[in-house]
């Protein structure tokens, strides 16, 4: 499998957009990180790295939440530091075992605030049945850390037999998504306060290994998997061409987008497709195995709105397409700029 061009790092400065997920990410990561850091583990560019050991694999993850706000309508910083990384174990197809947590505390902070998040990290841990197996915490000046930052960082078992990767997608296969789409980004977006906006809105935030275990029941037959986070569904997508050289066309119609979502996106200028999500998960199967796909997927509550929403092509290689209501079609290029800064 040829890989895309890797992208050049040009800016001289650091930006938010360099943080959003999108393409200047990817030149970043690519371009600076990559080029100082990489080895075979950390060139596959996976939610989690695959790592052998003693003839087990397991996979290997860390993230940084800089959320604001810290508390937000269906969860707080702490459950999505916990289901964050347990969702990117997850998509590796690995059972998530055990966890980090690393604090980065502002001076001034209220102790009442820190005891809520690592309440609800307790809490999101037992529920997704992890353990918080080691901690740090640093505590900086006075306006220097924005009140919270948490980094944590996890491990999950791969099973015997379960072999995810963009190599084994093939032209004819289904793209599937397990829910609703962009409800976390728009959801901390309006709690920002500065919208005034009145939408009954909740973050998506969830663990989704019980969803993907039941998934892998199907064998082979499941490609690929990856969590929508940063960038949303569309760059998610745009990573996958590029590693896979195939196309994806979506079918408009299709996706699974709540009506306050879509009118929230619409008011602010944003394409849903680039908002974040932090309880669901978008996977590749098998055409002929499409329709179990989405049995197994709805008939756990997290998955209740799962939907085959378009298809793996050969040409053109490297791009996503997206078939419109109106009967056209369009180009759905990975992210660019910072549209919704600070949501995980």
């Amino acid at each position: 499998m040829t890989r895309a061009r890797r992208p050049k790092l040009r800016d001289p400065i650091v930006t938010l957009a360099h943080g959003a997920g999108g393409k200047a990410t990817s030149a970043l990561v690519e371009g600076l990180f990559l080029e100082e850091l990489g080895g075979p583990l950390l060139e596959a560019l996976g939610d989690s790295a695959v790592i052998e050991l003693n003839g087990s694999r397991f996979a290997f993850t860390t993230d940084s939440y800089v959320v604001t706000p810290i508390f937000f309508p269906g969860g707080s910083i702490g459950e999505l530091a916990v289901n964050g990384t347990v969702n990117d174990l997850a998509v590796a197809g690995a059972r998530p075992r055990y966890l980090s947590a690393g604090f980065v505390v502002e001076e001034g902070f209220p102790v009442a605030d820190l005891r809520r998040v690592a309440a609800a990290m307790g809490r999101a841990a037992a529920a997704a049945g992890v353990t918080i197996a080691a901690g740090d915490t640093k505590v900086v000046e006075r306006g220097k850390a924005d009140g919270l930052y948490v980094n944590t960082a996890g491990v999950g078992e791969i099973p015997d037999g379960v072999a995810l990767g963009p190599e084994r997608v093939q032209p004819g296969d289904r793209v599937i998504v397990s829910g609703t789409l962009g409800d976390h980004g728009m959801a901390v977006m309006i709690a920002r306060g500065g919208l005034e906006l009145e939408v009954d809105l909740e973050s998506d935030t969830a663990p989704v290994h019980e969803l993907v275990a039941s998934l892998l029941h199907l064998g082979p037959a499941v490609r690929w998997m990856r969590d929508p986070t940063r960038g949303g569904l569309a760059t998610a997508l745009n990573e996958l061409t590029a590693q896979a050289q195939v196309a994806v066309r979506l079918r408009e119609d299709a996706l699974p987008i709540r009506r306050a979502v879509a009118g929230a996106c619409e008011i602010l200028g944003i394409d849903p497709l680039y908002v974040a999500c932090e309880g669901r998960f978008v996977a590749i199967v098998a055409a002929d195995a499409a329709e179990a796909a989405l049995a197994c997927l709805r008939a756990h509550p997290l998955g209740a709105e799962a939907a085959d929403v378009g298809e793996i092509g050969a040409d053109p290689p490297g791009l996503v397409l997206l078939d419109t209501s109106f009967g056209g079609s369009r180009i759905v290029d990975m992210l660019v700029g910072d549209p919704l800064p600070r949501i995980c």
